[in-house]
């Protein structure tokens, strides 16, 4: 059937792809829960759980709630990550909450990422629905119809944006708020017609510039995500309230993708009733880094593992890397806590010297480290044109390690631990966490396993949905 929409005027859109996006997303959530996207889903919660307790307690966090608290005053039901300095299980309104701990959970850089729609989705799919979930009652079901809605509008929509867009703005900001919008109007129960305003809605607050980078204001970044679930809420709540939004938000004429750089393949917003939901082509990250530059930690890790690598062993590094990753994670060497993340060269001579990259490496970087400055030295970065030619589908690097005595290693990697060819299981997921939360004892780790695999059990999805607050402590 083909889909259509009605503008206010009542002027009938067939074939509109923002139209058969609204028809696939509330067909897909309609059907029953198939085990693998229980299972799916219930990653993705514990995964924005791990990203949100493990900065809790950072002081970038504490702005963030300070922040909420004056833009969004008064009381709430919706827990946040790490409370206040008073309290540490303060809970705010919805959208305090939403704002705090969408940028929470993305200060650590470990939070879910996407390698065809180039974003972020759990802190936009998540942040909504758990934020709405106390105050509406919602059941267990119905925060997994919000957080799959979530998912599959903003990795769509950032899909359909495409390479040109996600290389000047971060989508997380900007397709993000329409899957924010997405999760927050289903768990606010609207119908098809509300729905579609929402997005529409969403669509026209969309933005989040990557000049922060080159500016060298990455202690920013946080703030897109915030933003985007800021905007999302705003724009259900509106739609709620009998506003409408572009029907054409994407493809119109004066939609995003002309206005924002957008030349991604616009078919993939139609869906297809065959389709798998859009939340099992995430990756969950395995590195606390800048995910465009996994592939290269990837490869290094495996010469490591392969040849008993150490640091005094290596004469010189090259790494030839797709070319969009520098312009997102081309810091050539921290100046700042918060641009670690984004420095190659730095992790790479952390790898190297202590054949792990953990959080206090890139939450209290020494990049004024002797060992690691002159290993820093030796280590060349470049970017391919022909291993662009791959992405977004794929991120090809290759790195190639010159020893001492004149012998190379060299490995390649085009996929990354965490990508869906490559996926975690449910154990290594829970170890994934201990190792991000280091503070987390045995019984908070444990309770948050056991909230997430409620969403397992299809006899619980009646249940109110339970995430009290104190699953949200450091």
């Amino acid at each position: 059937m083909t889909a259509t929409t009605t503008t206010p005027s009542g002027m009938e859109r067939p074939g509109l792809p923002e139209a058969a996006l609204v028809a696939h997303t509330l067909g897909l959530i309609e059907r029953p829960l198939a085990a693998p996207t229980r299972e799916r889903l219930a990653q993705a919660l514990l995964d924005w759980f791990t990203a949100g307790c493990s900065a809790a307690a950072l002081p970038a966090a504490g702005r963030l709630r300070e922040l909420a608290a004056r833009l969004f005053p008064g009381e709430g039901t919706a827990p946040v990550f790490g409370g206040t300095t008073r309290d540490p299980h303060t809970t705010l309104s919805p959208m305090a909450a939403g704002f705090a701990n969408a940028g929470i959970t993305h200060l650590r850089e470990i939070d879910d990422a996407h390698r065809a729609a180039m974003l972020h989705p759990g802190v936009v799919a998540v942040s909504p629905a758990l934020a709405l979930a106390p105050g509406l009652g919602l059941t267990q079901r119905r925060v997994a119809q919000a957080v799959l809605a979530g998912y599959e509008v903003a990795l769509r929509v950032g899909e359909a944006m495409g390479a040109g867009h996600a290389g000047l703005f971060h989508a997380t900001a900007t397709a993000g708020s329409v899957g924010a919008a997405a999760s927050a109007a289903v768990a606010l129960g609207l119908g098809p017609a509300a729905f579609h305003h929402a997005l529409g809605i969403a669509a026209t607050q969309a933005a989040g510039l990557w000049q922060l980078v080159d500016d060298g204001a990455h202690e920013a970044k946080a703030l897109h995500p915030a933003f985007a679930v800021r905007n999302g809420l705003t724009a259900a709540f509106a739609a709620q309230a009998g506003f409408p939004g572009a029907a054409a938000f994407v493809t119109g004429r004066r939609g995003m993708r002309a206005l924002l750089a957008g030349n991604g393949p616009v078919e993939v917003l139609a869906g297809d009733a065959r389709d798998i939901a859009r939340l099992h082509t995430a990756t969950i990250k395995a590195w606390p880094a800048c995910a465009m530059l996994f592939t290269p930690l990837d490869a290094m890790l495996s010469l490591i593992e392969d040849h008993g690598l150490r640091a005094d062993d290596v004469a010189a590094v090259e790494v030839e890397i797709f070319s969009h990753a520098l312009k997102i994670a081309g810091v050539h060497w921290p100046a700042a806590p918060a641009e670690a993340a984004f420095s190659l060269r730095y992790l790479l001579a952390v790898l190297l010297t202590r054949g792990r990259i953990g959080i206090a490496d890139t939450e209290s970087p020494q990049p004024e480290d002797p060992a690691l400055k002159a290993l820093a030295e030796r280590i060349a970065v470049r970017g391919s044109e022909g291993f662009q030619q791959a992405f977004p589908g794929r991120r090809p690097s290759r790195v190639t390690v010159t020893l001492r005595s004149g012998q190379q290693l060299s490995a390649y990697r085009e996929l990354r631990r965490g990508d869906p060819e490559d996926p975690y299981t449910w154990p290594a997921l829970q170890a994934r966490m201990r190792a991000f939360v280091p503070g987390m004892d045995d019984a908070q780790a444990a309770a948050l396993v056991d909230a997430c695999e409620r969403l397992l059990d299809p006899a619980r999805d009646d249940e109110p949905a339970a995430f009290p607050a104190a699953l949200f402590g450091a």
